[in-house]
């Protein structure tokens, strides 16, 4: 495959998948910001969102205050921010018609529509009315589009560097939310809440982080039990089981790795197997005592590197 076929349909993924992850992250604080609060807490939420994806000095150059308004509306039909979900999925579209022969029309006419659909609903006064109902449709699509991906494309490396994309990006986006959410909710109290004298926890809080990964009926059928810090960090990090875990997502991308490796590509595999193994035999307890934190830290930057190293093996070269 041609190095600029594989990097638009790497980016397409990607792009795609941010956009999910952006409406994940608006809605969550959208729905929690509807609960009893101060109004500094609130504004901590919306500043926790801008920090996840590294946008505060951004926004700060366009808008005096962070508010709810200020925020989604730079967040979401912002042009100028290439992580706003308009910008993603426009670049997701514009990659897709690069590569318009690689892929199945399905796929392609899914993408477009996508696209599409979003512009006329920004025209019209869909956003303003009901922000959750937006946010949902744009989750819907990203699903539609990894299902018409899996369903239609033929099981060859178009579809494998489709795959890496996505899960690539997806293990990105669930280390910067658990960092983020995490060092905002919990402090220095893991150490106590983290066994069963713990004190009582914000239950609407820590089940949004939950919930902004489709993850709290899964934390129910894992556990059964209270929502406890220590237990969402070990659902989010290392249950291969869960879909969007930080396990789940390095097990798609080694996988998909060894089906497209090349001669050159031995040590981007290497570091990316080394990651997965962390995961795989790693234990919260041992996370949780060395700092979560600094273990979410070195996990991004592994990733950065393994996406760098995607890049140079089999993409054109940033």
């Amino acid at each position: 495959m041609l190095s600029r076929t594989a990097d638009h349909l790497f980016w397409m993924s990607r792009y795609m998948e941010r956009a999910e992850n952006t409406a994940r992250m608006l809605d969550v604080n959208y729905q929690t910001s509807l609960l009893p609060q101060s109004a500094d807490r609130a504004e901590e939420g919306w500043a926790g969102v801008l920090g996840i994806s590294e946008l505060t000095w951004s926004f700060n150059q366009k808008h005096d205050a962070v508010t709810a308004a200020n925020v989604m509306d730079f967040m979401v039909r912002d042009a100028s921010n290439p992580s706003s979900i308009v910008s993603c999925l426009h670049a997701a579209r514009e990659n897709a018609r690069a590569v318009r022969g690689t892929l199945t029309t399905e796929l392609f006419e899914t993408t477009n529509q996508t696209w599409l659909e979003f512009n006329r609903m920004l025209k019209g006064d869909d956003f303003e009315r009901d922000p959750a109902a937006l946010f949902e449709w744009v989750k819907f699509r990203s699903h539609l589009s990894r299902g018409v991906s899996v369903g239609t494309m033929l099981q060859d490396e178009s579809l494998h560097f489709i795959r890496i994309g996505t899960f690539l990006e997806r293990a990105d986006n669930t280390a910067r939310l658990l960092d983020v959410k995490f060092h905002a909710l919990a402090g220095d109290y893991f150490g106590t809440w983290a066994d069963d004298s713990a004190p009582e926890v914000d239950f609407y809080h820590w089940s949004a982080i939950l919930r902004s990964v489709s993850g709290f009926e899964i934390y129910r059928k894992v556990y059964r039990n209270v929502i406890r810090p220590d237990k969402v960090a070990e659902l989010l990090i290392l249950r291969p089981d869960m879909p969007r875990s930080l396990a789940a997502c390095m097990n798609e991308v080694m996988a998909n790795l060894d089906l497209v490796a090349n001669e050159q590509s031995a040590e981007t595999r290497r570091r990316a197997g080394r990651l997965r193994s962390d995961l795989q035999f790693g234990r919260i307890d041992e996370i949780l005592a060395t700092g979560l934190h600094a273990f979410l830290t070195q996990f991004l930057d592994r990733v950065n590197d393994i996406g760098a190293g995607i890049s140079r093996d089999f993409l054109v070269p940033a």
